[in-house]
């Protein structure tokens, strides 16, 4: 990892909004260095966002409880708990809600695309071992739980609902029984 995004993980795991002026003068570079070295604000707060996701990916499958329908549904509802209960994420949404959606639900979203990716994996290996008979092609079933799993993150900022992981293991659930 380059030191500019090590900095503004940092400032971000600490609440700190990450302004590009502010990261250039604290790495005592141009804005136009920093805007070389790591592109745009939306995309380094996505690059941020991703490395939060990958490692909760990465730890969450493994502690799934069971395989199959079962263990997707507790993955995806692992994933929500893990938004829901972080506190720089919530933060961020509650500091910046537009831009958040917009980082993390849009196409042009790396978080989704390489969630969506992730998981389109994880259903794939247990499509190939015969512990789940998907509803839909892979594919759009990963999508369409990417989504489940957003539509009860940003509920708050959705509908003004609380964001709610048991909600989305039970549509999980439902989808694939």
């Amino acid at each position: 990892m380059s030191q500019e995004f090590e900095l503004a993980r940092d400032w971000f795991l600490a609440g700190r909004r990450v302004d590009m002026g502010e990261l250039a003068e604290a790495l005592s570079i141009s804005r136009a260095t920093l805007h070389r070295r790591v592109g745009s604000r939306d995309r380094l707060l996505g690059e941020i966002l991703w490395s939060l996701s990958a490692a909760s990916i990465a730890r969450l499958w493994p502690s799934c409880v069971g395989r199959g329908a079962a263990g997707v549904a507790d993955f995806v509802s692992g994933y929500v708990r893990f938004a829901n209960e972080s506190p720089p994420f919530r933060d961020f949404l509650r500091r910046e809600p537009e831009r958040a959606l917009r980082l993390l639900t849009t196409r042009a979203s790396v978080c989704q695309q390489r969630t969506t990716a992730r998981l389109s994996e994880l259903l794939s290996s247990e499509v190939a071992a015969g512990r789940l008979e998907p509803p839909l092609p892979v594919p759009d079933l990963a999508y369409l739980l990417v989504r489940i799993g957003e539509s009860f993150v940003y509920t708050d900022v959705i509908t003004g609902d609380a964001p709610d992981a048991e909600k989305a293991h039970a549509a999980v659930t439902a989808l694939l029984s």
